[in-house]
């Protein structure tokens, strides 16, 4: 993509544009009625990429952005309207507010893994926030990128919104080379991520990077085994293991392990049958380089479960590993698919050792009826974000922010937290002219105690 259409962008939004209630509400409601026209062929695109079914797509893709379309909806107004803010008493009787000001032109780089979400939803953010947005799709997950650019194209102008198709890792080093963006928003693997925190860092532009890693579940004797199992197999086995918050392996308690990998094998039966390939609601892996990386993990452990593949078809069938290496890829790597490796424990200590060798987890998952060590375990390990007795559905909830920390990410969005990710809090002091001590101006001499009296 060339430099000018990038300017014309940026000259756009200083026309002012995007900044009024009225076009932003527009621009969203537009959104909707556009995602809803174009269903069926969501639906279609989803299914070519990753095998999702339609109720799939629905409850981890088009029904969580529509969720967010219709929170953004009903709360835009509050969102833009400037926030009041206390004043000190050296600044009395000045009043403080907080304005809201768009960033101006970001850039939005979604993965292939859910591929229509994790590109809109963060485009939600940027509208309603008044920005102008360049959004690249993953070329991994060609019908999706390919609806999403039908569905934008028609119903937004380039200069305002526009989407750039193409090989990720030349498209975006050249747009980033030619022009600064306000702001940079990644989804993705964590080398990759560091490569867009370094083209952004000679701008200093600001990043939004959600990240991955290596998040455990971790299962105490004590637990409802029946819940548990049926929870751990929905987050790690949803588009077959490929998801940035699944479980990517299971800690233990040792008492509890062979009932736990009964209750699995049985719920992973229950949910996709006992023939998986032929299974509704169970995906594919995303491409053969994928495929053969995720099959050299099976060198690394002792298959007790699944391990059916089938390279034509990208099939790989549920599988759970244990006499893991704590050394090995498997449990250095995040796995990124269907692959569940088993490790026990006798103590807390001894697990948490295990979860410091990949510290800073995207997602954080306990199965514990005890309150004290729920607590233990959550002051224990810092992670971006997680549940107690539940997996992955911290994700739906739009009223807390997600995102990482450290290695998992930097910075947070869904619901508000996508708006102010795509705002700069303006503070702005007002001040009266009728109240102008003059103890305030120099000369200083002598007023020592009085400044110790108002800096408090």
């Amino acid at each position: 993509m060339s430099q000018h259409p990038l300017n014309e962008m940026r000259s756009y939004f200083e026309t002012g544009a995007t900044l009024s209630y009225n076009f932003r509400k527009q621009k969203l409601k537009q959104l909707e009625q556009a995602l809803l026209m174009h269903e069926e062929e969501i639906y279609e695109a989803l299914y070519a990429d990753l095998k999702k079914s339609k109720e799939e797509a629905y409850a981890t893709e088009l029904g969580l952005l529509l969720g967010e379309l219709r929170l953004a909806l009903r709360n835009l107004k509050k969102w833009m309207r400037p926030q009041s803010a206390r004043t000190d008493l050296v600044n009395f009787p000045s009043s403080t507010k907080i304005y809201q000001d768009p960033l101006g032109v970001v850039l939005i780089i979604a993965p292939w893994n859910y591929p229509l979400q994790l590109q809109l939803i963060p485009l939600v953010g940027a509208i309603a926030a008044g920005n102008c947005v360049v959004l690249k799709p993953s070329e991994l997950a060609p019908a999706t990128a390919a609806i999403i650019e039908k569905i934008i194209s028609p119903l937004f102008p380039p200069e305002y919104v526009q989407v750039v198709q193409g090989d990720g890792a030349s498209v975006i080093p050249s747009m980033m080379g030619s022009f600064r963006f306000d702001h940079v928003f990644y989804t993705g693997s964590i080398p990759v991520g560091k490569i867009i925190y370094q083209l952004a860092a000679k701008d200093l532009v600001p990043v939004t990077l959600e990240l991955g890693g290596k998040s455990p579940v971790i299962v105490e004797a004590g637990a409802d085994l029946t819940v548990a199992a049926r929870r751990i197999v929905l987050g790690k086995y949803l588009n077959a293991g490929q998801t940035c918050i699944a479980p990517d392996y299971l800690l233990v308690d040792k008492t509890a392990k062979s009932e736990l990998i009964e209750k699995i094998k049985t719920c992973i039966d229950s949910f996709y049958g006992k023939n998986k390939m032929q299974s509704g609601d169970y995906g594919k892996i995303i491409n053969e380089k994928r495929f053969d990386k995720l099959l050299g993990y099976f060198q690394d452990g002792k298959l007790v479960y699944g391990g059916e593949h089938d390279r034509s078809k990208l099939f790989m069938s549920p599988t759970i590993m244990e006499n893991v290496s704590l050394d090995s890829a498997l449990m250095k790597e995040e796995i990124f698919g269907p692959i569940l490796p088993m490790l026990e424990f006798s103590s807390f200590e001894e697990a948490l050792s295990i979860v410091k060798q990949n510290p800073n987890p995207l997602a954080f998952y306990l199965f514990s009826a005890n309150p004290q060590q729920q607590q233990a375990w959550v002051k224990a390990v810092h992670f971006g974000g997680g549940c107690i007795n539940n997996t992955a559905y911290h994700f739906a909830n739009y009223h807390i922010g997600f995102g990482g920390i450290g290695n998992s990410g930097i910075g947070s969005y869904h619901g508000k937290h996508s708006f102010d990710t795509f705002s700069h809090a303006k503070p702005l002091m007002k001040t009266p002219v009728w109240f102008d001590p003059s103890f305030k101006y120099p000369p200083y001499k002598g007023k020592i105690r009085l400044f110790k009296w108002f800096i408090k």
